[in-house]
């Protein structure tokens, strides 16, 4: 059974960065797709990034140059950098794990952007 837990969430200034980290419990690590996703109040979830399991990377436009996606296949860890944080920006953000019909997410890590 897979797991993935999310740490690394918290408050910061506008124009600060933040890290959010994605432990993956469980085997096969690297053979999974991992990404994050966030929910802002009242607003619909939405995918900011995503990594597959060759690195291929994807993001959101609302990511593009500032947030960056990392796995490390030793730690079972996926990272979600984000740099030049605003307002909007403010959500839980998600972890998740994908490999063909199998679907994990995590519990979600708090982001809180002040202006």
């Amino acid at each position: 059974q897979v797991q993935l837990v999310e740490s690394g969430g918290g408050l910061v200034q506008a124009g600060g960065s933040l890290s959010v980290s994605c432990l993956f419990s469980g085997s096969a690590f690297s053979i999974y797709a991992m990404g994050w996703y966030r929910r802002a109040p009242g607003k619909q979830r939405e995918l900011v990034a995503s990594i597959t399991s060759s690195g291929r990377t994807n993001y959101a436009d609302s990511a593009k140059g500032r947030f960056t996606i990392s796995r490390d296949n030793a730690k079972n860890t996926v990272y979600l950098q984000m740099n030049s944080l605003q307002p909007e920006d403010a959500a839980v953000y998600y972890c998740y794990a994908n490999r063909g019909i199998f679907e994990y997410w995590g519990r979600g890590t708090q982001v809180t952007v002040s202006s």
